[in-house]
């Protein structure tokens, strides 16, 4: 049976987060147990790639609870997010009824629209869980969605419970623990956030982003990882269209352990830039003079 970890304070949970290799500073963990004690909704916002979504995954398996993650888009509705009745067994059912003769109408209507044909989307399911155990709900990127559906969401968040009309009101018996993301590419209303506990997540500093490799690359030999770390820590002051984040600090320093590389070259650099950042321009931009450069810096550093 799966051990549990109690959060009883601050302290633990900082202790638990970094054994599910999760490195953060106290006021994130601050922020997290807080959400937990005062069961709130916990907004986090930062640039892409800097933790926000792994929080969510952490905790779900800290506190053993399912995830259920609503990833958010533009044009995100009611049905895909709440919930939707399944047309085609209602048509069957109703073809069924028809075949046995003599419907009731009212009977039929109670039936057709009873939860045996109630297909439960993320938000419905995290509200109407069916063990007792209330789950992590993740709704991610909150920012890609239309403010209609954030509109939306005051009432699940306010007070935990959805309204469907032909069932009625359907509230937590325990909310469940919330974490909402936001890459800010726009700017969430007030209202939603005044729901919430808020935090930003920063691009870490060169010793947090370090003891993240290490956790997380245990097998990256501690060079590697210093020069990794450090040319991205300088790759970050570069006027790039997109910084890179933790996650592409990670997946460049796999695929340099993939390479079987001991340290950093100029033309590694150049052979791997397409793991670190996703936009034409960027590589461009970093081919050549500018990476030179940085890598002058770390040799002085070294």
């Amino acid at each position: 049976m799966k051990t549990v970890r109690k959060l009883q304070s601050i302290d633990d949970v900082q202790a638990a987060l970094v054994a599910q290799e999760y490195v953060c500073e106290r006021s994130l963990a601050t922020a997290i147990f807080l959400a937990l004690k005062l069961q709130r909704p916990l907004f986090l916002e930062g640039e892409a790639g800097v933790g926000k979504t792994e929080i969510a995954k952490v905790l779900s398996a800290l506190l053993d609870r399912p995830l259920i993650r609503l990833q958010c888009y533009e044009g995100l509705d009611v049905n895909t997010a709440v919930y939707e009745w399944n047309y085609t067994q209602q048509m069957l059912q109703i073809r069924l009824l028809e075949a046995a003769g003599h419907v009731n109408v009212e009977q039929a209507r109670h039936e057709l629209f009873s939860p045996e044909f109630l297909l439960k989307r993320p938000l419905l399911r995290a509200i109407d869980y069916p063990d007792g155990k209330p789950p992590v709900l993740l709704i991610d990127e909150l920012d890609r969605a239309d403010e209609e559906f954030e509109a939306f969401l005051l009432e699940v968040l306010s007070d935990f419970q959805v309204t469907i009309p032909e069932l009625g009101t359907i509230k937590a018996a325990i909310p469940p623990v919330v974490i909402i993301t936001s890459n800010r590419t726009r700017e969430i209303h007030d209202a939603l956030k005044r729901r919430c506990l808020y935090h930003w997540i920063d691009y870490p500093d060169f010793d947090k982003e370090y003891s993240i490799v290490l956790a997380k690359v245990p097998e990256a030999p501690e060079r590697l990882a210093h020069q990794v770390v450090t040319f991205v820590q300088e790759l970050r002051r570069e006027e790039l269209y997109k910084l890179p984040g933790v996650a592409e600090t990670l997946d460049w320093i796999k695929a340099l352990v993939a390479l079987d590389q001991e340290a950093l070259t100029e033309q590694v650099v150049h052979d791997t830039l397409g793991t670190l950042l996703k936009y034409r321009d960027d590589i461009q931009h970093m081919q050549g003079a500018a990476t030179r450069q940085i890598m002058q810096r770390l040799s002085a550093l070294a």
